[in-house]
């Protein structure tokens, strides 16, 4: 069997909001290739003296409508189709929640739990070096990912900021708050994908009182969105990590779990309540009314797409669900709220980080959270809009939505020379 492509997702997804839009070829071809695709060779001294190479990566999609904007992840699996497809995603989201960015993506093929905390910074640092080139404040802003935090874009920004010989704030986002991190961003994506649960749920005529949810992942997407959502008085029934997942039919107790996993524990020997421990894959096919898949890329496949069960999909990871799985959905009227949209909140938050660090202020958590809202419902209402003139799904809107703004800058831009 042909190993799975992330990046021909991209292709087949940007043909088809282009065919549907009927767009001339011209305008869109630039789209299917990134700008720059960067890998490096990461050499560092591990604490026993031994000397290891990490492989790296950065892509740059696109820069039409602003700065290269993308997370750097941590994992062991990761690869380049993978990371280019990152990129993609990243133009898209920025495009369809209009904000002035462009998509990137960065990576390391490692897995930071197996190496110490000096390593990991030794590491971080040379791999900033390397990509030092691509990056700074007007042309390429990193983020944390998969397995990469505060501390690690702190470390970054140090690394940069000694090469220039002066304090760079901006060059990240997702900073510690001492540095010039913005309040509200650690939330920000899980906090997106609550008020984008919320507002579908509020535009198919669903009550949002006890509402079942089962969400993939406990990080900084799942765990968050987990906790606002039972906030928001809906039941949270299932939770997983990479140990495996817990289910209770009459919801899961969302702060002992959250203070649990806060402390190192992994779900698969939690007893802090009485559940039903259950795999990832029986998570996705729960009888739920929202699935929130926030963990990897590809969790949902063509296999798996035919014995999902909920009604409305929240993609709160990037990529979650492949193009032919997604085909099955929408025949089966399952609602998808696609990635590029549904999990744009960190992006939001990371460009007020950025402007705020620009413009040397700060603002206050209310302001962030509700200028988050204000764009990030904007969006969803063009994106509905859309998906109701063409009869199409919540993707496909959401992609001619933003396929429309590349294409305008495309046109205005023109290619040089």
């Amino acid at each position: 069997m042909a190993k799975y492509n992330p990046y021909d997702n991209v292709l087949e997804t940007i043909e088809a909001a282009a065919k549907m839009l009927s767009l001339p070829r011209n305008d869109y071809e630039t789209l299917k290739y990134p700008e720059r695709e960067l890998k490096v060779g990461i050499p560092v001294e591990m604490d026993n003296g031994d000397v290891r190479v990490f492989e790296g990566y950065r892509v740059q999609h696109s820069s039409l409508r602003g700065p290269c904007k993308g997370g750097i992840r941590f994992h062991p699996d990761v690869e380049i189709n993978e990371v280019k497809a990152l990129a993609a995603w990243m133009t898209f989201k920025c495009a369809v929640v209009n904000i002035p960015y462009g998509g990137g993506k960065g990576a390391v093929n490692v897995d930071p739990r197996t190496i110490s905390r000096a390593e990991l910074r030794r590491m971080t640092r040379r791999y900033t070096a390397m990509i030092l080139p691509l990056i700074g404040p007007e042309k390429d802003i990193p983020a944390p990912d998969v397995n990469t935090n505060e501390d690690i874009m702190g470390w970054i920004m140090d690394t940069y900021s000694m090469f220039k010989g002066y304090t760079v704030s901006s060059v990240v986002t997702g900073k510690p708050i001492g540095i010039g991190g913005s309040l509200g961003r650690s939330s920000a994506t899980g906090r997106g994908v609550m008020l984008i649960t919320r507002e579908i749920l509020h535009r198919l005529g669903m009550p949002v009182l006890d509402t079942k949810v089962a969400i993939q992942g406990v990080g900084k997407v799942g765990g968050v969105a987990a906790s606002l959502l039972a906030k928001e008085g809906m039941k949270v029934v299932a939770l997983s990590d990479v140990s495996g997942g817990i289910y209770k039919e009459k919801g899961l107790n969302i702060e002992k779990v959250m203070e649990y996993v806060k402390n190192g524990g992994l779900l698969h020997d939690y007893t802090l309540e009485k559940v039903e421990y259950i795999t990832n894959q029986k998570l996705l096919t729960l009888n739920v009314d929202v699935l929130i898949p926030a963990a990897l890329e590809n969790q949902i496949n063509k296999d798996l797409a035919s014995k999902i069960e909920a009604k409305i999909v929240v993609e709160g990871a990037n990529g979650p669900t492949t193009t032919e799985a997604d085909k099955i959905l929408s025949t089966k009227g399952t609602i998808v709220v696609p990635d590029i949209l549904a999990n744009a909140g960190g992006v939001i938050v990371s460009y007020f980080e950025w402007v705020q660090n620009i413009q040397s202020l700060t603002w206050d958590e209310d302001e962030v959270n509700r200028t988050l809202e204000k764009i990030l419902i904007r969006a969803f209402n063009v994106v509905w809009d859309k998906k109701k003139e063409y009869g199409s799904t919540m993707r496909m809107g959401a992609y001619m939505v933003a396929l429309d703004k590349l294409c305008d800058a495309r046109r205005i831009r023109g290619i040089f020379p």
